[in-house]
This record gives structure tokens, C-alpha cells and sequence, in this order.
């Protein structure tokens, strides 16, 4: 190895992800994070770590002048922020630093999609109809999508189904292209609606050696981003494979690749056709799926290639195995259109069983804000058929305590159960087809057995916390007194636990139904209720008592005694349904609306969300201004409808 000291130019769960496997090769590592990651995990994985400036994970001065302070050899960038930067690239190089990554030249030819189009065209690969002329839309075809020519991860990009729509969409994509990637060009793409996207891994060495290492299909996503990948596709047969993967090969080759990289493929599912999208040129985030089938650690064979070791095997020696299926783990609220959420991680703690990996850049207590992308983990499982990988992901996540924070989970659980899912239905348009369930909704019985055991483990605690007569058994009365009660909230609906104590220790409620706790701990509690026994891990934060049930988390909060003033929300209000930053304000006072238009647009996240009219009315008030930073719940206009009764809701886009 060329080189002993690595510095990671990223943070979160790729920054941990890549120290883990330079540590196991013996190079030392260098962290470099901002104030909102002090207390992150991988700070504290590095051998050491320097504080970045006013610029962030995005200063390549602070991050090269880090490097130039700690004796740094090698410098990773992860995936997003300064990965797919050729000019940053160049500059590590010259400053003698090795670059994890191809050629800066590679990564400029790629990360322009309208040349890395043209250079698949060269190299005899399929490419979906399109234009770089906006004007050009009716040639091209409807549907059609807008895309940036420049980043990825679904920024600047739109599906456009109508001409009508195609200016403000056009607008909105060169908008977000320029705040993502300082970059406002957009071109056009034939939309092809029953479509799955399909990967090729691809890697190569500094002396000409090029191998792909099989496929992964990442077709579930919400807003154009993944959310579940797997390694092989369930549509991807032999043929098929060895066909896709000459085709990233030559334009590998055209390239003269070097390090790991992805050549991204739309699959048309009813023709059986493939077109290219894009290269990668870094690390992707579901890479891990790929190391699960093939063996190969990815991070690994990047620093080897670095350092000018060559691969050492060719195609033929490499062995796929069973399959991995990796889920995305976000907070963020899939019953509120999959938008980003915030808070602090009050429960964390990963399922002891089934065996699964986690590539987390997150623990109990962290606060997710709004600085970074909302991504807690990527959960990863591997077996002998995609089935049960499905299967075990599916109980890892449901066994794991997780709250304090709106997550997918719930919905990723419904995801890998889906029947669909299961038979390999899984298509771009999956989410809108099959309509897992966004959240976990526990039957009233279930509901309510999870509330005594909350009331109970709480009596618990307030025995543990009580200043005097600590050892006094509960509810322990000298007259006949009504039975103690604990009233929660769960979502709108009010739940009322009356129980008392009796004196062989168990617990007797008003129906006669009867509870007996085997153990209590902190943390949770072993309890039999009505003749079923459960182990609960248990977490109270603030108000709410998060109760970890058979089927995932429940939370319960404690009903409060008065209502806050002014809490009411307002007839034909505009509520932000997640912090973020006015970008756009359509309407004024007394303007006229119709249904359908767009009123304000919210940027958080690095993406556009518009809110809309969904009827006719007269604008009352403006609450906000452009530029302005506003909180989830603020209210930010008011419209009074004009034709019957009723008020505006919440808008989705």
C-alpha cells in the first residue's frame, strides 16, 4: 500500500462505512465534519478529526489544507458532495494526494449526461430518445422527463405527462439543478412508464484490467430516489446479464476506467429493452447488496486500485451467491408524501436477530435536522433466495426499537412483505401500483394491550422516581379508592388504562382482564397480559412512552391536562409540512386562485416542494416572505375558498 493515512472527505454512514475497511487494511484515518456532527459516530470511529469552516463538506480549500495538516496520503470523498467533482479531483492530485476515484477526466465526460449520452451512443450501447432543446418536447414524445444534465438522486428532475406543463417543470428542474450542482442545464428524455432500473458494477485497475460484477436493481423509489436495491434483479436472467454487462464494459473501456464505478440502465419491462441513463463515478449507496453476493469488499478494492495494484482476477473468476436486499432507513414521514422529518432520536437500537448489516451513521440521541440528507441507515440482508433475504429484512426492521422521529420503516416492512414485491413485481411505479402501507396501524385490541403495558411499565417508573414510600407495593391504598389510571393519546384517538394492583402482584383491569409483570426493567419490561406474554423494549422521551409491539413501534403520549392557546389551525390555512425555506411566493393578499395553482414552493432537503390551490378561493393572508426559514406546522397563508363550504387542506404536490 502506497499510502498509511486516509482522509474521508464525507460523513454519516459512508464516512463510518469506509473507515471500518481501511481500518481492517491498517490505514489510519482522518474525519472531517462541521458543528451539526461534533457528536456524530464517525468523528469518533477516526483516528482523527479536524473541524471544518463556514464552507463545509463542500470547502476543498479547508479539506485539502486538513489533509496537508495530518499527514494525509489518500483522500476518500464517499458518494455526493465532493465525489463527482473533477476540478477538486485534479486538485488532490497535484497536491501529491492520492485521489479513491477514476480520473478527473473520467468523472468530467460522465458527469455531463448529455456527453456521457453521446459517449455510450459511440460505444455502441442503447440510449433512450431524447433532446438537450426544451422546445423539442413534442419530437421527443410525451410522457417525457426534465433532467439536470449534471448530478443525480433525483434533483432537477421532473416527469411530464402534458405540453401544458412542461414550462413550469422545465422552470422548477433548472432551479433545483443550479442549487444541487451549480449547474441550471436541463435536457429532455422519453419517459418509459413500466420501466426498472438496472445496475452494473463495474471496476478497473491503472493497467487495462475491467471486470462487472453482476447487477442491482434499485426500481422502488419515492421522488426519483431509491429506497430499496437488491443484487440479482428477479428480471434478470443470464443472457440478460452477460448482454448489460459487455454493454458497461465497452463504455468502460471508452473511458479507460479506473476504481470503482456504475453504469445505470432503464429496463422497458414489457419489451425487454435496456437503454443507458448514466455513469457514477464514485461509490454508490447500495453498493453493500453487491459486496453480500460476490464477496468483494468495494471500499477495499478502490484503495488497492489507488495505490496501483492491479485486480488480480478476471470475469470468469468472479462467483455470485444467493441475494441481498438493502432497505434505505429515512426519517421521514411516508403518510406526508415521504417528506423530510426532524427530531431527536430518542430510540435506536438495531435488532439483536435476524443477523443483517447495518451501515448506520446515526445512534440514540442523535438529532436529525435539516442540514443533510434525512438517510438514519441502510439495512442490509443477505441468504441463500431473495425470499428469505426479503424475509429477514423485513423482521430485522420490525424487531428494531426505533422512535423520537417520523420514519419509513413501517412502510419499508410493508414494502418487502408486499406479495408483489415478493414475485418480483417491482417496477418504477411500484409505490403508486401496489400501495404498501405508509405506517403501522395496530388493530384496537392490539392497541390497547399495548396501552396497559405501557400504563404498567410507567407505574414502574414512577415507583422508581418517588421521593418517599418507594416500597410501597402500587396503588397501595388504607380505603377503597377508585383504580389508578394513566390516559394516552395515540394519533387523534383517546386511550384510558384504569387497573389496580392486587395483592398477589398482579393487576386486574376494569373488563376483568388480568396482568402480570415477570420483570421491569428501565428499558423495557416482561409482561403477561391476558395469557399472552411479551418482551417490550420500552423508551420515554418527553411525552411520549415509545412501546416496541409485536409488529414494530407504537407511540403513546400522555394526554395533556389544558389545551395551548391558539393551537387551533386556521379555516383555509397553508401548513408547512416540514422545516425548510420559502423559495417561491406566487400570490399576494386578495389575489384570485384556482384550483391546481401552485401558491408557494418550500425548499428543504435541496428539493423544490410546491404547494397547491385544491379549489377556487380569494387569498386572506401571507404569512411569510420569500427567504424566509420556516418550522413544520408554521402557518404560511391563508385562502378562503370561493365556491360552497369547506376549507383548504393541506397540499400535496
Amino acid at each position: 500500500m502506497s499510502f498509511d493515512t486516509l482522509l474521508v472527505a464525507n460523513r454519516g454512514e459512508i464516512a463510518r462505512r469506509i473507515i471500518r475497511s481501511a481500518h481492517d487494511m491498517g490505514i489510519r484515518c482522518v474525519a472531517v465534519y462541521v458543528d451539526a456532527d461534533a457528536d456524530a459516530p464517525f468523528v469518533g470511529d477516526a483516528d482523527e478529526a479536524v473541524r471544518l469552516e463556514d464552507g463545509g463538506y463542500l470547502d476543498g480549500d479547508a479539506i485539502l489544507a486538513a489533509a496537508r495538516e495530518t499527514g494525509t496520503g489518500a483522500i476518500h470523498p464517499g458518494y455526493g458532495f465532493l465525489s463527482e467533482n473533477a476540478g477538486f479531483a485534479a486538485r488532490v492530485q497535484d497536491a501529491g494526494i492520492a485521489w479513491i476515484g477514476p480520473s478527473p477526466e473520467a468523472i468530467t465526460q460522465m458527469g455531463d449526461k448529455i456527453a456521457a449520452k453521446a459517449l455510450a451512443e459511440k460505444a455502441q450501447v442503447p440510449t433512450l430518445p431524447g433532446s438537450e432543446d426544451t422546445g423539442a418536447a413534442n419530437e421527443v414524445g410525451f410522457p417525457l422527463l426534465v433532467k439536470a444534465a449534471a448530478g443525480g438522486g433525483g434533483k432537477g428532475m421532473r416527469v411530464v405527462t402534458a405540453p401544458a406543463d412542461l414550462d413550469e417543470a422545465v422552470a422548477a428542474a433548472k432551479r433545483e439543478a443550479l442549487g444541487g450542482f451549480g449547474d441550471d442545464r436541463v435536457f429532455l428524455e422519453r419517459y418509459v412508464s413500466r420501466a426498472r432500473h438496472i445496475e452494473i458494477q463495474i471496476l478497473g485497475d491503472a493497467h487495462g484490467n475491467l471486470v462487472h460484477l453482476g447487477e442491482r436493481e434499485c426500481s422502488i423509489q419515492r421522488r426519483h430516489q431509491k429506497i430499496i436495491e437488491e443484487s440479482p434483479s428477479p428480471r434478470v436472467d443470464a443472457k440478460l446479464r452477460e448482454r448489460m454487462g459487455d454493454a458497461a464494459l465497452r463504455l468502460a473501456r471508452e473511458l479507460g476506467y479506473q476504481s470503482a464505478g456504475t453504469v445505470e440502465f432503464l429496463f422497458d419491462d414489457d419489451s425487454g429493452e435496456f437503454f443507458f441513463l448514466e455513469v457514477n463515478t464514485r461509490l454508490q449507496v447500495e453498493h453493500p447488496v453487491t459486496e453480500m453476493v460476490t464477496g468483494i469488499d468495494l471500499v477495499r478494492e478502490q484503495l488497492r486500485i489507488a495505490a496501483g495494484e492491479t485486480l488480480g482476477y478476471a470475469q470468469d473468476d468472479i462467483r455470485f451467491r444467493g441475494a441481498a436486499v438493502e432497505a434505505r432507513l429515512y426519517a421521514e414521514d411516508p403518510t406526508n408524501d415521504f417528506l423530510p422529518a426532524t427530531g431527536t432520536l430518542a430510540a435506536f437500537s438495531p435488532a439483536a436477530s435476524p443477523a443483517v448489516r447495518w451501515d448506520s451513521g446515526v445512534a440514540q440521541g442523535s438529532v436529525i435536522g435539516t442540514d443533510f440528507d434525512p438517510m438514519l441507515a441502510k439495512v442490509i440482508a443477505h441468504a441463500s433466495t431473495r425470499a428469505e433475504a426479503a424475509g429477514r429484512l423485513a423482521l430485522a426492521l420490525a424487531r428494531t426499537h426505533l422512535g423520537g422521529v417520523v420514519t419509513n420503516r413501517d412502510f419499508l416492512v410493508a414494502t418487502l412483505r408486499a406479495p408483489e414485491f415478493l414475485d418480483g413485481d417491482t417496477t418504477t411505479d411500484f409505490i403508486d401500483r401496489v400501495k404498501p402501507a405508509r405506517a403501522l396501524v395496530p388493530d384496537e385490541a392490539e392497541r390497547l394491550r399495548l396501552a396497559r403495558l405501557a400504563a404498567l411499565w410507567l407505574q414502574g417508573i414512577h415507583r422508581r422516581d418517588a421521593p418517599v414510600l418507594a416500597t410501597v407495593p402500587s396503588g397501595w391504598r388504607n380505603a377503597r379508592l377508585p383504580d389508578q389510571k394513566q390516559v394516552f393519546l395515540h394519533g387523534d384517538d383517546e386511550i384510558a388504562v384504569a387497573y389496580r394492583a392486587l395483592r398477589d402482584g398482579r393487576f386486574r383491569f376494569p373488563d376483568g382482564g388480568t396482568a402480570r409483570i415477570h420483570a421491569w426493567h428501565d428499558d423495557g419490561i416482561d409482561i403477561e397480559i391476558a395469557g399472552r406474554r411479551l418482551q417490550a423494549r420500552i423508551t420515554h422521551s418527553q411525552d411520549r412512552v415509545i412501546v416496541q409491539g409485536a409488529a414494530g413501534d407504537v407511540v403513546f403520549s400522555v394526554q395533556p391536562r389544558f389545551k395551548i392557546p391558539g393551537s387551533d389551525d386556521s379555516a383555509g390555512g397553508f401548513v408547512a409540512r416540514m422545516p425548510g425555506k420559502v423559495i417561491d411566493l406566487r400570490v399576494g393578499v386578495g389575489d384570485a386562485v384556482q384550483a391546481g395553482d401552485t401558491l408557494i414552493v418550500i425548499e428543504a432537503m435541496k428539493m423544490e416542494h410546491p404547494m397547491r390551490a385544491t379549489e377556487d378561493g380569494v387569498v386572506r393572508e401571507v404569512r411569510v416572505a420569500v427567504g424566509e426559514q420556516v418550522e413544520s406546522g408554521t402557518l404560511l397563508l391563508v385562502v378562503e375558498p370561493t365556491a360552497g363550504e369547506g376549507t383548504a387542506e393541506d397540499q400535496k404536490e
